[in-house]
């Protein structure tokens, strides 16, 4: 149970703007677990998603703050995250397990006000598929 606790908690925080890493925590599991992979692929890929929902919420609620002088994005980098946004859609929430940029693409979800269901599933699709490519390469170099 630890072991899940803490691969979450890492998948978690590393989706936020906190600086952490998933991929050595899910790779150390792997080597003591080996058949237990789709368990750890969900734990980490269902953490990921939650963490991103953070950036999400913080989009959706921090915006009303932007005229305030303490608001952390400057408004022509905002208005151009947003416009990048429109330009391709929520579908580039597919690329928000990007470890550059990957998360501004979730907060500008939030600001854009993204349907969180439509969010929550293009993020899993995308960091699922990520967590599946890092448990391959995983199980390539541990044999």
């Amino acid at each position: 149970m630890i072991d899940y606790l803490l691969l979450f908690g890492s998948a978690f925080l590393s989706a936020t703007v906190l600086p952490f890493y998933s991929e050595v925590i899910l790779a150390s599991l792997l080597a003591k677990q080996p058949d237990n992979w789709p368990m750890l692929w969900l734990v980490a890929s269902w953490g990921n998603t939650l963490g991103a929902a953070v950036n999400w919420g913080i989009g959706k609620y921090l915006l009303h703050y932007r005229h305030r002088r303490w608001f952390p994005i400057k408004e022509h980098h905002l208005e151009r995250g947003q416009r990048w946004f429109q330009r391709y859609g929520v579908w580039s929430l597919l690329m928000a397990w990007l470890p550059l940029g990957g998360d501004a693409i979730t907060f500008i979800a939030g600001i854009m006000n993204v349907r969180f269901s439509v969010f929550l599933a293009l993020v899993f699709l995308g960091k699922g598929l990520r967590y599946l490519m890092v448990i391959y390469l995983a199980d390539s170099l541990l044999l």
